[in-house]
């Protein structure tokens, strides 16, 4: 696939909220995912399909309720494209909060091989 296929499936799978899909089909086995510094307890860079699978669990345990979320169509140049996304969250015994982020995807032979998420941890 290229960049851009992979980017429009992407945004495909994640409108039907298809996160696993998304690292099952999409992802390197070798994915990079590297996240700035916040306070939600999850890994800061994880190297892997596995250990970004853990990641995305790790994650979702500390959720008491997903609100809403959204992802903009994606913005593609020859090996990456990004997209800005965001979510309306309750964690487990906190506030509710809203993020925004922007997500950047380097993709190489047809699978992400490295992901990177910006933003200011939740406001």
């Amino acid at each position: 696939m290229t960049t851009q296929e992979v980017a429009n499936r992407y945004y495909e799978l994640i409108q039907r909220g298809q996160s696993e899909t998304i690292l099952n089909e999409l992802y390197s086995p070798d994915i990079i995912s590297l996240e700035p510094e916040n306070d939600s307890q999850v890994p800061l860079k994880t190297v892997g399909i596995e250990d970004c699978k853990q990641k995305e669990r790790q994650f979702g345990e500390l959720i008491e309720e997903m609100h809403s979320g959204f992802c903009n169509p994606p913005i593609v140049s020859n090996y990456h494209f990004a997209c800005s996304m965001g979510m309306d969250v309750t964690y487990k015994g906190r506030e509710r909060r809203q993020k925004d982020q922007i997500g950047v995807f380097e993709v190489e032979n047809g699978k992400i091989i490295k992901e990177q998420y910006f933003y200011d941890d939740f406001k």
